[in-house]
């Protein structure tokens, strides 16, 4: 499942050199707060909450930027960022537990089939950002191919099991590798000898490995044969607050659309927002600032002239994209319901995201 996805950038990211703290189940529970409104106007405004889909990073910022430039507070909200919950951001929302949180549509989609009513409003990356890859010392693996009779550091995802059959095929290979569990993260399974390669996220982990090393060789999804997009990153809520309170949904789906446009423009003052306000003190501005430039110059938010000639909403959820990705995981068996049984048919993305509460 796409759960599966997330916790490979989660890991990944555990192995700053710096300490970039990250693990989805190990993610630090405490409050993460920002902005400068004070405790007077807030008692003014609606109280709600964004709950991390890990620790803050840059698949966050648009919504610190959004708290920080005070547009939740015009829309008439005060936003308590806050760090997630053992089980999940998506079981969070679901349950009632945090108002909004950063997921992508995969995970809605795969949550769906387990009974969970949440609804993506805003999907802020539009192409994969998933790279799989091996240290760059390591001289027998020159392309997906060379996967084959190797070891994968996996979390046991059927869904990365499939993307990686999928590649290794498509590059001439015959799609069969061993697996063992990732243990403190990513960098350090490889880095131990103990897999020879593993997923990370260009945007994130790339950085590092540029900045910081260890040097990596990586391949992404789309040169391979796996089709759409994997990485519909953005913003849910449940179901149940569409019904009782829209309103609300579109004042914070508005403002945090809002943040992330203002950051896709401003990427070094938003990079200095995150570190400032994120409360996270092994965030370092000059990795963050790269981050954003690799956002920025690979255009993972949206085609910039598209956005700035109105042909393409900044926040809009990609329904075709995802949808090829989805039935390609459900060809592969890789969806499973909440008594785990498989199943055959993919969700559809339309039943799991909108668009209706966006700023057009």
């Amino acid at each position: 499942m796409k759960i599966m996805r997330k916790l490979v950038a989660l890991v990944g990211a555990a192995a700053m050199a710096f300490s970039l703290a990250a693990c989805g189940g190990e993610a630090n529970t405490t409050a993460q707060t920002s902005g400068n409104a004070s405790s007077s106007a807030s008692k003014e405004l609606k109280k709600v909450t964004f709950m991390l889909a890990w620790v803050p990073d840059t698949n966050h910022i648009g919504v610190y930027v959004a708290k920080n430039k005070g547009y939740f507070k015009d829309a008439g909200l005060d936003v308590d960022i806050i760090a997630v919950g053992q089980s999940g951001a998506e079981h969070a929302v679901s349950t009632g537990q945090a108002d909004f949180a950063l997921s992508n549509l995969t995970n809605a989609a795969s949550y769906s089939l387990k009974g969970a009513g949440i609804i993506q409003t805003l999907q802020v990356q539009q192409k994969p950002s998933a790279v799989w890859c091996a240290l760059a010392s390591n001289t027998s693996i020159k392309s997906p191919k060379d996967f084959d009779g190797k070891t994968f550091a996996t979390f046991g995802s059927n869904e990365s099991d499939a993307v990686i059959r999928r590649m290794i095929q498509a590059d001439g290979g015959k799609g069969e590798f061993d697996k063992v569990t990732v243990g403190t993260n990513t960098f350090q399974t490889l880095t131990s000898g103990q897999a020879d390669f593993g997923g990370f996220y260009a945007t994130w982990e790339g950085v590092q490995a540029e900045m910081y090393g260890p040097a990596l060789n990586c391949f992404t999804e789309p040169d391979y044969g796996v089709p759409g997009n994997a990485d519909g990153i953005g913003i849910i809520t449940s179901e149940k607050m569409i019904k009782e309170d829209p309103d609300t949904v579109r004042a914070f789906t508005q403002a945090a659309q809002k943040g992330y446009e203002y950051a896709y423009d401003n990427p070094d003052e938003a990079a200095q927002i995150l570190v400032d306000d994120a409360g996270d003190s092994t965030l370092q501005v000059d990795f963050v600032k790269r981050s954003m430039q690799v956002i920025t110059e690979g255009q993972y938010w949206g085609d910039k002239a598209k956005i700035k000639d109105g042909s393409f909403v900044l926040g809009t959820n990609d329904f075709d994209g995802v949808q090829k990705y989805l039935d390609f995981i459900a060809e592969a068996d890789a969806f499973t319901d909440a008594n785990d049984n498989v199943v055959k048919q993919a969700p559809k993305v339309s039943d799991v995201s909108t668009n209706e509460f966006l700023a057009k």
